[in-house]
């Protein structure tokens, strides 16, 4: 049986982004020097090619993820395993394919989470957050939805984990799998990545949060299902920005529900969207939304007090308390980052509770209005 043979990603790639980042202006460190790169990876293909069988794996520098070993059927093969390791060296995953009697039939590393810092070798994968097999396209073949988690180490983002989504669909020869890069494009840049049943929505039944962020009209949302939590719905006056009502509701896809905060002018006309779920799962429940002068520059902001769950690591269901806090600037809202990082709020607090302590930050004494 004749095997099939991954093939790495041409250098000349890596060096594209390296030189792209040259002529940016940035100064590169010795590491990142196209040379450097270049052979870097050069080594990297050259162990990932010397896998030809599951001992070769670990010996290549390669760590097995044993806990996320699973059976698929591969139409030109059969039965196999599908076998996922980290390279120690560069946190890269790659994706062995291997017969009962331990040869590797397929290899790839052509993965979204493989490119999250373009021109560098090292990426920010820590560990795989879910793996389903499914016939995605209706071809009759099992397709892979993967789902890592990330933690980049430096960034405006830094230490704080994300998701990143794929799907892998079987080729069909049965051999082999391929991507599209627009799908993982879609389902990363949208929030579709939380778990595999919101990627499967998107890809196979056609479900997307898209119109969540490119919406222009109350119209376009409610046209697309949003639903409006109407409890929580009010008008609003915004110095220069007039007159708004403030519309928050979800978007539901698979079992999540999206959480989205609109403030829309009297033509019906969006003029602000803010996202206060940030990197979470799911809304379990809405505590208050809150429009009051925050910071002390006598603009409305808006305060809002959500309960949040997601899965962690062991996938277990977390539910917490969090808050956002968006100022009013003049052409906009901006998303607070500094009273977060002082205080973290609890199960126990009140919206009443929780702008008290944001005005103190600011230093607004007790009981001033």
């Amino acid at each position: 049986m004749k095997r099939i043979r991954h093939s790495c990603i041409q250098i000349r790639v890596i060096l594209a982004a390296a030189v792209i980042w040259a002529l940016s202006g940035a100064v590169l460190p010795a590491a990142a020097k196209e040379e450097d790169v270049a052979a870097l990876y050069r080594e990297y293909c050259g162990r990932l090619e010397a896998v030809e069988s599951r001992a070769d794996i670990s010996a290549n520098g390669f760590e097995i993820v044993e806990s996320q070993i699973f059976p698929i059927e591969l139409g030109g093969y059969g039965e196999v395993s599908m076998i996922p390791a980290f390279d120690r060296r560069y946190s890269r995953l790659a994706l062995f394919f291997v017969r009962e009697d331990g040869t590797v039939l397929y290899k790839t590393d052509q993965l979204e989470t493989n490119n999250r810092v373009l021109g560098q070798m090292k990426q920010p994968n820590k560990a795989i957050a879910a793996v389903s097999f499914q016939d995605l396209n209706g071809d009759g073949r099992m397709d892979i939805v993967l789902i890592t988690s990330c933690v980049n180490e430096s960034g405006a983002y830094a230490h704080k984990p994300y998701k990143v989504g794929d799907v892998l669909f079987q080729d069909r020869t049965g051999t082999g799998f391929y991507r599209d890069y627009r799908i993982a494009d879609k389902i990363n840049r949208f929030g579709m990545n939380k778990g595999a049943e919101s990627i499967t929505a998107f890809v196979r039944d056609g479900c997307s949060t898209e119109f969540l962020y490119t919406a222009t009209t109350l119209d376009e949302l409610l046209d697309n299902q949003f639903q409006i939590i109407t409890e929580q719905c009010y008008f609003r006056t915004f110095g220069k920005l007039g007159r708004l009502q403030v519309v928050p509701g979800i978007y539901r896809i698979a079992s999540y529900d999206v959480f989205m905060i609109y403030l829309v002018n009297e033509q019906g006309n969006i003029l602000s969207c803010l996202q206060p779920m940030g990197d979470y799962d799911n809304l379990y429940a809405l505590k208050g939304i809150n429009c009051r002068d925050i910071d002390g520059d006598g603009l409305k902001d808006i305060v809002v007090l959500a309960r949040y769950s997601y899965a962690d690591d062991a996938g277990a269901l977390v539910v917490v308390s969090d808050y956002s806090i968006y100022y009013q600037r003049t052409n906009g809202f901006s998303v607070d980052r500094d009273i977060r990082n002082y205080y973290q709020c609890g199960d126990e607090d009140t919206m009443e509770a929780l702008v008290e302590k944001a005005r103190a930050y600011w230093g607004w004494k007790s009981g001033n209005d």
